[in-house]
């Protein structure tokens, strides 16, 4: 045993492969060194194969890149011996090896045939490229759907109080409104009484004269009725008001009805007129109308008030924001990064315009003149969470939850923007819902 042992390391029973080539420097060294590369990049292979193994501990076939390593490191030591025998004649060492890369390279194809079917089975590039996008189009829709989701639970209950407060406001404003009319009466029929008292030829004592010269009866008759004048118009105003957050809250209406679009407007804007009116050294927010003679439209009303709502207080706030001035990039901003204030109009004003349009399709244009849209901002005015105001002054709903509520409408809203000019959004609904 010892000596067949010592037959794989002794070099005395045969001449060295040097001696096939004559010993000529030019063949040898071209063997050596290509054997040597042939080696290096053999043995450099495994090391990768080890590194990837360990970074992707998540790689089903492991096992299979272990043993082919182990192939490519015993190949590798083969043509070290190509190099070794060129001097030493140790061919039973050097066939040794090459029994044992057979042998691994033999069972490394044997273990590869079970494993084709599961490799066949995987996703190619051009698959995984098409479930990344519609992974992307799914996110981005739950994205929606939890912006839609955040808004409509706020405006549920947003409507719940409105139409709770519109509910208890109603019953005393009906007792005032009811019972003012009848006191007006009254006070005019006593007014008309001591008057005619006052006409007649009866003697007035001192007493009664002194109590009309101290509480100045005259006074009181010429401004008990501007009083309850004033309260009419203030019970009549409570009124409009009632109305309208209860058109706004339309919680009754959750379904598709046939309603006027400028009543639903008119609403918003009573609704918002504490925004409008001046504030501080704001000037008031004028509103322009512009009603074409619209049909009654088919929708959902308390979405579509919704849409309206986010809307103009998007005008509103843009146009407190252009009185303060409007902080826009100027030309060499991408260089220098400075910024200029620019001064706006001290005259923010709103328009309002409705139109036919097809005699299937109804047009809401609401505009501002205000500070307008730079290009990088308006592509995402739509997208969800999406805010240029400060931290904690908006959550960037509004107008991803305005387009999705036009979308579901089957219309579509666009926005048009001019720095330094303004800002106009278009809303285009047809006037009858398609059935779904």
């Amino acid at each position: 045993m010892l000596e067949f042992l010592q037959n794989f390391f002794t070099d005395n029973s045969f001449i060295p492969h040097g001696h096939c080539y004559l010993w000529k420097p030019s063949l040898v060294w071209l063997n050596i060194i290509s054997d040597s590369l042939i080696a290096l990049v053999y043995y450099s292979i495994p090391i990768i194969l080890i590194y990837f193994v360990h970074k992707r501990k998540d790689f089903p076939f492991k096992w299979i890149l272990l043993l082919f390593g182990a192939f490519i490191v015993s190949c590798g030591t083969t043509h070290v011996m190509d190099v070794w025998t060129l001097w030493h004649p140790t061919y039973w060492l050097s066939s040794l090896i090459k029994v044992i890369t057979a042998i691994i390279s033999l069972y490394t194809a044997i273990a590869l045939l079970p494993i084709i079917p599961q490799a066949l089975a995987l996703p190619s590039p051009a698959q995984l490229e098409a479930a990344n996008c519609q992974l992307k189009l799914t996110l981005k829709e739950l994205e929606n759907t939890q912006a839609q989701l955040i808004q409509t639970e706020k405006m549920s209950s947003l409507g719940q109080l409105v139409a709770g407060i519109a509910h208890e406001i109603n019953n005393p404003v009906n007792f005032i409104d009811g019972n003012i009319f009848i006191v007006n009466e009254y006070t005019t029929n006593l007014l008309n009484l001591i008057t005619l008292y006052q006409e007649c030829n009866c003697h007035l004592v001192s007493e009664i004269q002194a109590s009309i010269e101290e509480i100045d009866l005259n006074f009181i008759k010429e401004d008990l009725p501007k009083i309850l004048s004033s309260m009419t118009m203030g019970a009549e105003r409570i009124s409009k008001l009632v109305l309208s957050l209860r058109n706004f809250s339309r919680l009754d209406e959750a379904d598709k009805k046939e309603v006027d679009i400028h009543e639903g407007l008119d609403s918003t804007l009573l609704i918002l007129q504490n925004r409008l009116e001046t504030e501080g050294n704001h000037p008031d927010i004028q509103v322009i109308k512009e009603y074409g003679n619209l049909p009654k439209v088919e929708c959902y009303p308390g979405q579509l008030n919704q849409a309206f709502m986010n809307i103009l207080n998007n005008s509103i706030d843009t146009l407190k924001e252009s009185i303060n001035g409007c902080q826009l990039l100027v030309a060499n901003a991408k260089t220098t990064g400075n910024q200029q204030l620019i001064t706006k109009t001290n005259n923010p004003q709103i328009w309002i315009s409705t139109e036919v349009l097809d005699s299937n399709q109804v047009i809401i244009r609401i505009a501002d003149n205000g500070c307008g849209m730079t290009e990088e901002v308006k592509p995402k005015i739509f997208d969800p969470f999406f805010t240029t105001k400060p931290v904690g002054s908006g959550t960037g709903l509004g107008m991803s939850i305005s387009y999705q509520i036009i979308n579901k409408h089957g219309g579509q809203l666009k926005c048009v923007s001019t720095p330094l000019v303004g800002t106009e959004f278009i809303i285009q609904i047809p006037i009858r819902l398609k059935s779904v």
